[in-house]
């Protein structure tokens, strides 16, 4: 069913972090042009356990390529799906109560079992995934659970996914690299082209919603009502803005429960690194177009070329 490349070019090991160095491209042997670049860990451990997952029809998922608004979607339907329990979200850290599946499959030493977590939990499950369609379980195109996808400017995704790969992967190439690097499909999850492009096209089915992270922004109170009505729940406009309050940035970047404030000084205890959350944060900034900020001309002109490549195929909401 599949091509397994191994990635050895000058540039793809320049990617290699603290946690992975092992990058695959995994493509479709009757369309290659369907290909997604992971770790050998996740082909050799994860690729099959996933593709065979059990789906409920009560499962709910968040899927996206990164740093696209994950995480914040992630909070807002899980205090949707559950009655707005406040209480629970402010005790619970959000990777406990929406696993983020695949993350395991990642780097060898994951202290825990992602997939185990998020196919274990009680019904219904919350499940986050970065994969594209095609490494996606198989049952989940049959069984039809709800599915929320986001997306977001490339532009503004690439440099958050930059500043991810520094602090939390301990990537120690320039931005200049990891930008070309991204520009030609070699990051982890790549391309991001394909993978917004495979879900625009399926974004008229019933169990799937597709958002944008910049309508996010602009009106929050009317995305929660959209997703509010896709997860056939009923809320008044006194829960609905004092939901907005939650999940507004300020909120979001210092709930403990969400910022992965715990996580950052792990990873920094294990490979010796400072911490310094003045630095990082993992909520960064959740601005639209903060990327006019930090990258150069060219690699704006990079990104330009790549983002044409799908502009015949998805109106993006820059």
């Amino acid at each position: 069913m599949y091509n397994i490349e191994v990635l050895n070019s000058d540039l793809t090991k320049k990617l290699g972090t603290a946690f992975m160095t092992d990058y695959v491209r995994i493509s479709l042997k009757d369309d290659p042009s369907k290909f997604c670049i992971m770790s050998q860990h996740f082909v050799d451990n994860y690729l099959e356990k996933i593709k065979n997952m059990e789906i409920f029809e009560d499962d709910v998922w968040v899927i996206t390529f990164p740093k696209c608004g994950t995480t914040w979607t992630q909070e807002m339907v899980w205090m949707l799906g559950n009655n707005l329990d406040y209480e629970t979200s402010m005790k619970i850290p959000l990777d406990d109560k929406f696993p983020f599946m695949e993350c395991s499959g990642i780097a060898k030493e994951f202290p825990v079992d992602t997939f185990g977590m998020a196919t274990n939990q009680p019904r219904p499950r919350y499940i986050k995934s970065h994969l594209p369609i095609f490494l996606l379980p198989d049952q989940l195109w049959t069984v039809k659970p709800k599915i929320i996808y986001v997306t977001r400017n490339p532009k503004d995704a690439a440099v958050s996914w930059y500043h991810h790969y520094r602090n939390m992967a301990m990537y120690k190439g320039t931005k200049a690299e990891f930008i070309e690097a991204f520009s030609k499909d070699l990051v982890l999850f790549s391309p991001m082209n394909n993978h917004v492009i495979d879900f625009w096209n399926i974004r008229f089915q019933p169990n799937i919603l597709f958002l944008f992270f910049e309508d996010m922004k602009r009106n929050l109170p009317q995305e929660v009502k959209k997703v509010m009505k896709f997860m056939d729940k009923n809320y008044s406009q006194d829960d609905i803005d004092k939901l907005c309050v939650h999940l507004s940035f300020d909120s979001i970047q210092k709930n403990k429960m969400i910022n992965k404030e715990d996580t950052i000084q792990q990873i920094s205890a294990m490979t010796g690194q400072e911490y310094n959350p003045q630095k990082y944060s993992f909520i960064r900034k959740g601005k639209i177009g903060g990327y006019k900020q930090e990258l150069t001309i060219t690699e704006s002109d990079m990104l330009d070329e790549y983002i044409k490549k799908a502009e015949y195929e998805i109106e993006y909401k820059f």
